[in-house]
């Protein structure tokens, strides 16, 4: 088993299914990081399971060489919950855009957040929906004229993640950016072995339709603290920062729902929730 940690290598990760995203994509850095935080931790394939929604983010688990679910719109975190209910062994990571995680499948991000199933949650965010073609999405400015749906800007005030996943009761926190892999690497690796809900929110370029990104080197800066652990101060943070710090963010451990006390019942209400939402 020793031997077998020191050679493995983050392209043993990578399946033969060559990404099909736009050249210049924030996705392929998330992908890198994902086969180099596996090959650190040492990752069991038969034993990791990613599980994804709808857009273009949600092709990932495809590239990856371990079990994968490329399941309907918005409805990857409530498939993941349920797997890792119903098997606690496997190293369960949700995969999602800023449309599939936060729009259609804001409610089940919210209550992921409130339940702490000990599970990780990659949300890429690049602020717009580029599979279908660069309409607006709950994350992009309002002011953002890129989509002739919304060519005076959708009005709407962006949505904040991190916020968001605090005020939902989230343990752990933090932001990556795609144009630091190594980062987005670490980070993936910390919320693995955290035990408990880790969301990791990464800022992942889109320059097909959202050119301007490309400023964001420029604008991402470090948190160059230790992580808040305490739900006031973090919220003061997330709802005045301009969102663009990267870093763990808030780290506050709390009970691993279902609880070791009564795993069976706890699952059978888990389960009971998700094929009820299957069926609306």
């Amino acid at each position: 088993m020793i031997n077998e940690l020191l050679t493995i290598k983050p392209r043993d990760y990578k399946s033969d299914i060559k990404p099909i995203w736009c050249t210049g994509c924030g996705h392929f850095s998330v992908l890198n990081a994902i086969t180099k935080a596996a090959a650190a931790c040492g990752l069991a394939k038969d034993d990791t399971v990613l599980v994804s929604g709808i857009g273009c983010s949600s092709r990932l688990p495809a590239y990856i060489d371990s079990y994968g679910f490329h399941g309907v719109h918005g409805r990857g975190l409530a498939v993941a919950q349920g797997l890792k209910v119903a098997r606690p062994d496997l190293t369960v990571i949700a995969i999602g855009g800023d449309g599939d995680g936060f729009f259609i499948g804001g409610n089940h991000f919210m209550h992921a957040c409130r339940r702490n199933v000990n599970i990780t949650y990659i949300a890429m965010d690049n602020e717009v929906y580029g599979m279908t073609k660069g309409q607006a999405s709950p994350t992009s400015p309002r002011d953002w004229t890129g989509s002739k749906l919304t060519p005076h800007g959708p009005g709407a005030r962006p949505f904040k993640p991190a916020a968001m996943a605090l005020a939902s009761g989230a343990p752990w926190i933090a932001r990556g950016y795609s144009g630091n892999s190594n980062q987005i690497a670490r980070l993936l690796a910390e919320a693995l072995a955290f035990p408990g809900f880790s969301f990791l929110h990464v800022l992942s370029q889109c320059i097909t339709f959202c050119p301007q990104q490309t400023d964001w080197k420029a604008i991402v800066t470090d948190f160059e603290q230790e992580p808040l652990s305490r739900a006031d101060e973090a919220a003061a943070l997330l709802l005045s920062e301009d969102g663009f710090k990267t870093g763990l963010l808030y780290y506050e451990p709390r009970s691993i729902w279902p609880s070791e006390a009564a795993p069976t019942e706890n699952a059978k209400l888990v389960l009971d929730d998700l094929a009820s939402a299957y069926q609306r």
